[in-house]
């Protein structure tokens, strides 16, 4: 997880959005209605998601995607992340798969969301084959959702998927 931040994020590791990744027991682990999924070969994690019972929030998000989703009854999808040398094999696929089984066995969470950094090869792509876009902040200019926003633009963009039942 820590590589793709800093590979394709370029900005590395930041504490108030990526402690998760440190805190795996706290927020996949520990939680009955959180999940975490990896995908492994010869050992080593190539694959990595997540599922959080976390509704998106203003700040930091923009306000229209808060207030789409039902508080307290979101699932929201974390750390999908396939190693680049093993992308295009249908692992991202088997992992989203994974965790939207996980999240139609629980009667807490009544919609999906998850948000993904358009700069990520081929993410907004994989993305919007699975859901429907609700707000893309490359198309909102020189606007910031939160105290302590990062100083370049974000290429956010903000997605719901269904949920399977």
């Amino acid at each position: 997880m820590l590589d793709t931040v800093y590979r394709d994020f370029g900005h590395g590791y930041l504490p108030q959005w990526h402690s998760d990744i440190i805190d795996l027991e706290s927020y996949y682990l520990a939680p009955e209605d959180n999940a975490l999924f990896v995908a492994e070969r010869d050992g080593a994690v190539v694959g990595t998601a997540g599922v959080r019972g976390q509704t998106p929030s203003s700040p930091p998000h923009p306000p229209e995607v808060a207030e789409r989703f039902e508080a307290g009854r979101t699932a929201s999808l974390y750390r999908v992340y396939v190693r680049p040398e093993h992308r295009r094999r249908g692992l991202a696929g088997a992992l989203v798969d994974a965790c939207l089984d996980f999240i139609g066995t629980r009667e807490r969470y009544t919609g999906v969301y998850l948000h993904t950094d358009a700069r990520t090869p081929g993410a907004v792509e994989f993305w919007s084959r699975r859901g429907a876009v609700v707000f893309d902040e490359r198309l909102v200019s020189g606007e910031t959702f939160g105290p302590g926003a990062h100083s370049e633009p974000f290429e956010t963009v903000h997605f719901e998927l269904e949920l399977r039942r």
